[in-house]
């Protein structure tokens, strides 16, 4: 992706043939990998490129190959049994940055058994947020953005790292609708007509930088009754004011000035479901206090951040969002994990 990437309204229409051997393709390495047991390296390895690139959220970062990949897998499944893919969004389409991709939302769902990332192990049942965009070239994943939630992890294993959130903390649900796993080539104006709604919001939120932004802007592509599903450290929230009162107004009152977005290494559309992921999506300074606790550090940071939305109609009505928050905080001089340690050690 062009880092000059900007919201424009193209809409790149994937040959539905692709789409469909995408997702088949996808769908066939979930349920292997799921079958692989505590060594999936041969399972990677099979449906991935020669260079294969993969991008996890921190402290996973950047790998290269199916065997470093394998090495981010194996610790999770060694201290998890039991795991489940919970899939709940699940669609295939063209980037308007370029190449194909499908795109996979849910949860993994296994008992904890040992501690895994330094997180103590529960021995109950846990829930990992997680989101992939894969990019898929001849018949192969060649590269993948991942995101997961760990600080809602923390929080399951009661060892929460933050200040008390402003949004609600519970389970990623899935759509509504329960028409997430769209398995059927979709109408080429639908998802257009859903590309076109989220980059014009997106649109709407960079001109309207102002703190207290009014809601009758957002409410030309929101529904009334919204969901806005948030990462831990934030929360969940519910309608316009919901949104604005619980996540809008205090982002952009602590972290709002020098706003930059550098674009999206991934941005497409199938039928009502459409999302994007950003490599950073966007550079910010930290210009007062409160947000997750942080002071007014000065800090500039960098947020990866994705976006899944689901349209009903003329308007947005769900929003799946992850942020690498630990990314965001490191950057202020806050390592959440040295953090936990301290919680989870203090006399």
């Amino acid at each position: 992706m062009d880092d000059k990437d900007t919201l424009s309204h193209e809409f790149r229409l994937a040959d539905t043939a692709t789409n469909q051997a995408n997702k088949a393709l996808v769908l066939e390495y979930q349920k292997e990998f799921g079958g692989a047991g505590l060594e999936p390296t041969q399972v990677i390895d099979a449906y991935t490129g020669s260079d294969y690139q993969w991008h996890g959220v921190y402290p996973f970062e950047d790998r290269h190959g199916a065997e470093a990949v394998a090495e981010i897998w194996k610790p999770l499944l060694k201290s998890w049994e039991h795991v489940q893919r919970r899939q709940d969004i699940f669609i295939a389409g063209a980037s308007v940055s370029g190449g194909d991709w499908v795109l996979s939302v849910g949860n993994f769902l296994g008992m904890f058994e040992r501690d895994w990332l330094g997180i103590p192990a529960t021995g109950k049942m846990a829930f990992l947020r997680l989101c992939e965009f894969h990019r898929v070239d001849a018949g192969k994943i060649t590269e993948t953005y991942f995101h997961t939630d760990l600080i809602s992890v923390m929080k399951q294993a009661g060892v929460d790292p933050l200040p008390p959130q402003t949004g609600a903390e519970f389970v990623f649900p899935g759509p509504r609708t329960h028409d997430g796993i769209v398995l059927e080539p979709q109408d080429a104006g639908e998802s257009a007509k859903t590309l076109e709604l989220m980059q014009r919001m997106a649109k709407n939120l960079g001109d309207n930088p102002e703190v207290d932004m009014d809601p009758r802007k957002l409410a030309e592509t929101w529904h009334d009754d919204m969901i806005w599903y948030g990462p831990s450290g934030v929360g969940s929230t519910m309608g316009i004011g919901g949104f604005k009162r619980q996540h809008q107004t205090p982002f952009r009152r602590a972290l709002y000035a020098n706003r930059i977005f550098n674009g999206h290494k991934s941005r497409f559309s199938e039928g009502v479901y459409g999302g994007w992921v950003g490599w950073p999506s966007l550079s910010l300074k930290v210009v007062s206090g409160g947000y997750m606790g942080m002071p007014a550090t000065g800090a500039n940071i960098d947020m990866r951040v994705v976006d899944i939305y689901r349209r009903d109609g003329d308007k947005l009505a769900e929003n799946w969002v992850f942020i690498d928050t630990p990314y965001v905080l490191k950057q202020q001089g806050l390592d959440i994990f040295e953090r936990m340690q301290e919680l989870v050690h203090r006399p």
